[in-house]
């Protein structure tokens, strides 16, 4: 499929469905008793939902949804599009202002809900510009129910002919670490664009494997959004997956070939493994040593001696298969973005058999700018740029970025659109630079930086991330700008919050840090920063600022 020549992600879909076979499985939700829909159900429900939405809206008419994933999000997706509205995604895990502020600014005509759950956070914020609610469920309220419509017998099949790449397919809230959420604006060009350049890096595996893949990053999240595109264009199967605490038993029914997540995921999976590594002696302790020597050694394509080989076989066979058949045995990659992924991490995951590339982008850029390729992964980097746009690095170290994917602006937001987005060139606020082989290699983010009394420049993040990698340590913020040293905040479980062990795991991860990066003092807290609590977006990154505000006594007492 030539992606390039396209002029809307509503024909991307139907370009599809006439080459593939009809009756070939498309959407599985894991949850019990859900049906399989086929490309030919898919489609015929696309249709129906296009000629109720496009009864209800004007071309350009804002059409929210608000629901946790499953088949009927991407159909209510693609009908709105293809109805000539503009789809606008929202969080689940958004905070009551943020709904409020959210259909204020965007004044959606309709909107598309899953069940009360959802509803009951936004019906205190529903505007007289609403023509109708459609609902996935049965709500306490006055709605049409999505299964009522896909019932109604119809010969008309709208197929919209009017999208062009330069018009607006979606607008999608960044979720912000403070303020309120900005409405990104993502073209049918820009989305397409960026299918384009994935598919570069895909194409290899898909050759291999019929491509299935387990969907639980929310949809709403512009990584998740674009990559229901990319299964399209590969013809793939789509799992969606229950909920993350199922996660893993649901990958075993599932047996996806590729998955997508958010660095919070694989840190998360690196402790569970490491955990269990931990607690073994003797021989299996020593095989699991080598598998992780060896296979960072394989990575990092140092050849291999000829016993080191034949130990290599080994761990293949005794250790990285039996990890590989704990999550589904078919995994080909993961694909790492949203985040930094800390290179302990990717190098881990590599070496154990579950191969991950990290990626670079932000909701601006459609949203992926660059990612590492298979067999040929350096873990400290995002990779190289995709074809289909420009990377730069301007004289302060900041990425910029320039094509068809960068976004056509923030809505209601002309000021702050000119601020980002100067000549053509989206100004990312990321620090980076480019290795000898092209690849890109994040530093920083530029507003993140901590700058101390000394003027030296450190990364929050990279101390965090690194802290972060001791199982005892769920969370940690760094702090110390415009100050001598740095402290911390630790988030630990109640059962672990003993000072002296704590403090004993610090004073070593320290020896792995330049004297500017070490943590000084501490403070132990057992709350969690989580998306309810509103110290963490809903793309599990942690709003420094409101966790700053509200411990800055305890941290000031510190110094």
């Amino acid at each position: 499929m030539e992606v390039n020549k396209l002029n809307s992600l509503v024909e991307l879909f139907f370009e599809k469905l006439n080459k593939i076979d009809k009756e070939k499985p498309f959407l599985k939700w894991l949850k019990p008793n859900k049906s399989t829909y086929t490309w030919h159900q898919v489609s015929e429900k696309i249709f129906k939902l296009t000629n109720k939405i496009k009864s209800l809206i004007k071309e350009g008419d804002r059409c929210l949804i608000l629901s946790e994933n499953r088949p009927y999000w991407l159909m209510s997706d693609i009908a709105i599009m293809n109805a000539g509205g503009i789809s606008v995604p929202i969080f689940t895990t958004y905070s009551s202002n943020d709904y409020k502020y959210i259909l204020n600014d965007c004044k959606p005509t309709i909107i598309i809900v899953s069940n009360n759950d959802q509803f009951k956070k936004i019906k205190n914020f529903l505007n007289p510009e609403i023509k109708e609610i459609i609902s996935f469920e049965e709500l306490d309220h006055k709605s049409l129910l999505i299964d009522k419509i896909l019932k109604e017998e119809t010969d008309t099949k709208i197929i919209n002919k009017n999208l062009k790449r330069n018009m607006p397919a979606c607008i999608i809230y960044t979720s912000g670490t403070s303020g309120n959420p900005k409405g990104v604006v993502l073209s049918h060009g820009g989305i397409l664009a960026n299918c384009e350049g994935a598919m570069d890096l895909l194409e290899p595996l898909i050759k291999k494997k019929d491509p299935i893949f387990l969907t639980w990053l929310p949809l709403s999240h512009s990584y998740e959004h674009a990559v229901q595109f990319i299964q399209i264009i590969t013809g793939a199967k789509v799992f969606y997956a229950e909920s993350l605490e199922k996660l893993i038993s649901n990958m075993s029914i599932a047996k996806p070939t590729i998955m997508t997540a958010v660095p919070r995921f694989y840190q998360n999976l690196y402790n569970k493994i490491n955990s269990n590594f931990k607690k073994q002696t003797g021989i299996k302790k020593l095989l699991i040593n080598k598998t992780i020597d060896l296979g960072i050694k394989s990575l990092n394509k140092i050849n291999l001696k000829t016993h080191e080989k034949f130990v290599n076989f080994l761990c293949e066979v005794l250790v990285r298969k039996k990890i590989q058949k704990q999550f589904g045995g078919n995994l080909q990659t993961f694909v790492s973005g949203g985040g930094a992924l800390d290179k302990n991490i990717g190098e881990f995951l590599n070496a154990v058999g579950l191969p991950t590339l990290q990626g670079y982008g932000l909701t601006e850029t459609s949203p992926v700018v660059s990612c590492n390729l298979p067999g040929d992964i350096k873990v400290d980097t995002v990779g190289p740029p995709f074809k289909t746009n420009q990377v730069k690095i301007a004289e302060d170290g900041e990425i910029l970025v320039k094509g068809e994917n960068v976004m056509l602006g923030y809505w209601n937001k002309e000021k702050e659109t000119r601020e980002i987005i100067k000549n053509g060139w989206l100004h990312t606020g990321d620090i980076g630079e480019f290795e000898n082989n092209g690849y890109l290699k994040i530093t920083d983010r530029k507003k993140d930086i901590i700058v101390n009394l000394g003027g030296d420049n450190i990364s929050p993040s990279k101390v965090e991330n690194h802290f972060c990698n001791n199982e005892k340590i769920k969370q940690c913020l760094v702090y110390g700008d415009k100050k001598n040293y740095l402290v911390a905040l630790i988030v630990v479980d109640q059962k672990d919050k003993d000072n002296a062990t704590i403090r004993s795991i610090i004073e070593n991860l320290n020896k792995d840090l330049t004297i500017i990066e070490k943590i000084k003092k501490f403070i132990l807290i057992s709350e969690e920063f989580t998306i309810e609590n509103g110290l963490m977006t809903p793309t599990l990154k942690l709003k420094r600022k409101k966790i700053i505000e509200k411990y800055q006594q305890e941290l000031e007492k510190l110094y």
